[in-house]
């Protein structure tokens, strides 16, 4: 499956309901995470959002990679699996 996106570059103040945000006007966003620290709970720069269909998928990473959010340009691509 490649409905999921990885989005790195995130300004810190970013949190779950602001990435779907961002990216729900490319299609539904199934769920849209952004990675904490465990111990401070603080943003790690970088999130995760779901797509329902890897076509909406692919026109959100190709219309979001590059784009200034908060004057920070975002990485956009295609989530590679969790490695073992």
């Amino acid at each position: 499956m490649e409905n999921k996106l990885f989005v790195g570059s995130l300004p810190w103040s970013i949190d779950d309901a602001q990435l779907g945000e961002l990216f729900a006007a490319h299609g539904e966003v199934v769920s849209a995470r952004v990675v904490t620290d465990r111990d401070t709970g603080r943003s790690r720069g970088f999130g995760f959002v779901e797509y329902s269909d890897d076509a909406t998928a692919a026109a959100a990473m190709e219309a979001m990679d590059g784009q200034m959010v908060e004057g920070r340009a975002i990485t956009v691509s295609i989530a590679r699996p969790k490695a073992e």
